[in-house]
């Protein structure tokens, strides 16, 4: 499952890859990223955040691997995005779908930093749990697929859907 969910964390950064790298080169790219995927990108955003959250459930309550100081972090960031997503689709509503870009980018910073306590143990502070350190690496896939990677993954997918959601509105505002 964890090597599923690896897979799944590939597929969101080649798609944040494919979409910035594609936008930035190409006005027309841009256009077709907001215009074809803008109007589902709340969706799409709904649906990794709801796959997001049971992974990590599914992480820690059927794997048992009991989740780190940062990881509890990542998931105060993740999961009420499983919440506003589905909220903001089902009631129509602007403002919780901006909520999204701060959350995501609050998680992927955190995230950011979890892979660097990762890969630099010596970073590792005393906030950190000694009997469960922020430095342990449960899951490694493809060398470098860890679950803080994952994580990183699913905010910098939700950051991409939600500038495109975003975008897309405002497109639609305009004459």
């Amino acid at each position: 499952m964890t090597m599923y969910f690896a897979l799944l964390a590939i597929g969101g950064l080649l798609s944040v890859g494919a979409i910035s790298v594609t936008s930035l080169l190409s006005p027309s790219a841009r256009s077709f990223w907001i215009s074809n995927l803008g109007p589902y990108a709340l969706g799409l955003g709904a649906a990794v955040a709801v796959v997001t959250t049971a992974g990590s459930l599914y992480l820690s309550e059927v794997l048992h691997y009991k989740p780190c100081n940062l990881c509890w972090y990542q998931r105060g960031a993740a999961y009420p995005l499983a919440i506003v997503l589905p909220v903001a689709i089902v009631f129509r509503k602007p403002m919780l779908q901006r909520l999204v870009f701060p959350i995501a980018l609050i998680g992927a910073l955190i995230s950011c930093y979890h892979l660097l306590i990762e890969r630099y143990p010596s970073l590792e502070s005393s906030t950190c749990d000694p009997t469960n350190p922020c430095s342990l690496v449960w899951v490694r896939h493809f060398g470098f697929v860890t679950i803080p990677a994952m994580a990183l993954s699913s905010f910098l997918l939700h950051l991409t859907l939600a500038t495109l959601a975003i975008r897309s509105t405002i497109s639609r505002k305009q004459p």
